[in-house]
Parts: structure tokens; C-alpha cells; sequence
């Protein structure tokens, strides 16, 4: 078989996986949606972020990898997946210190993936006040040490 033969057969292949894959993301995100329905129904109105549930679905994800993408990579993937799952249901509002290109930015990107609704600058008593007054906003904080900068999930 000549090279080009061959690497039609094989991107044939991909396009085939390609059109699985999206179909299976279309039936997540109705999946996502459906919880929404009944998260509604039952009362909940605000907090359909779950942090808990996302450790436990990467930690998942990690465990049952079998390469050849590194399970952190695999792990990225599904956050980014569960944070476009999570912008059908509701939109994640995060709020983050300091402007955009960040660490803070960088961290929140890491942590809640990019389909989320970024609330830029504003001075850190602002971000409690949102809390306080529970605007559905999920606030980055920076703590600094002198190893490294931690960030916290208020």
C-alpha cells in the first residue's frame, strides 16, 4: 500500500472516531441537562457546580486510563468536557484577582476550564460581597506562601 493509501485508510479511521466522539458529547451534554432538570425541580435554583462529583469523575478517568494519552491529559480533556456540560446547565460565574493573562486567570482556567463566564478585576472586598450576597459567583482566591502561590477555592 502506498503512503498516501495509507494515511487515507488511517485518517478515515480518525474521522470515523471523530463523528463517535461527538456523538457521545451530544449525549452527555443532554445527560448534564437532564440532571439540571431534576436538580430543578427538587428546589436547587444556584450551586449545580459540584466539585466533589468533578474530583471524583477525574479521579475516574485517571485511574482507568490505559494510554496512549497520559492520564493528565485525559483528566484535562474530561475538565474541559464537564465545564461545557456545566455552561448548558448554568453558567459558571468565577471571579479572580488581577487581570486578565494572570496567574489567578491561569488558575481558575486550570481548575473550572474554560467554559466559564470570567469576572475580571475588581478589589478583593467586591468578591466577598458577591459571596455574601450569594450572586452565584465562585471566587479565586490567591493565598501567597513563600514556596509558591496557592490558590483557594472560596
Amino acid at each position: 500500500m502506498s503512503e498516501e493509501k495509507a494515511l487515507l485508510a488511517v485518517r478515515d479511521k480518525i474521522d470515523t472516531i471523530d463523528r463517535k466522539i461527538q456523538q457521545l458529547l451530544n449525549a452527555r451534554t443532554a445527560c448534564a441537562q437532564e440532571v439540571a432538570k431534576i436538580k430543578v425541580a427538587n428546589g436547587e435554583q444556584s450551586d449545580f457546580y459540584r466539585p466533589e462529583r468533578e474530583a471524583m469523575v477525574l479521579r475516574n478517568v485517571m485511574a482507568r486510563n490505559d494510554g496512549p494519552l497520559p492520564a493528565k491529559d485525559m483528566a484535562r480533556l474530561f475538565r474541559e468536557i464537564m465545564s461545557a456540560c456545566l455552561a448548558t446547565e448554568r453558567l459558571l460565574k468565577v471571579a479572580y484577582l488581577g487581570p486578565e493573562g494572570s496567574f489567578t486567570q491561569a488558575a481558575a482556567a486550570k481548575q473550572f476550564g474554560g467554559s466559564v463566564e470570567p469576572n475580571l478585576e475588581a478589589p478583593l472586598p467586591m468578591y466577598f460581597t458577591l459571596l455574601k450576597w450569594a450572586m452565584q459567583v465562585t471566587v479565586l482566591c490567591p493565598l501567597k506562601t513563600q514556596l509558591k502561590a496557592w490558590y483557594l477555592i472560596l
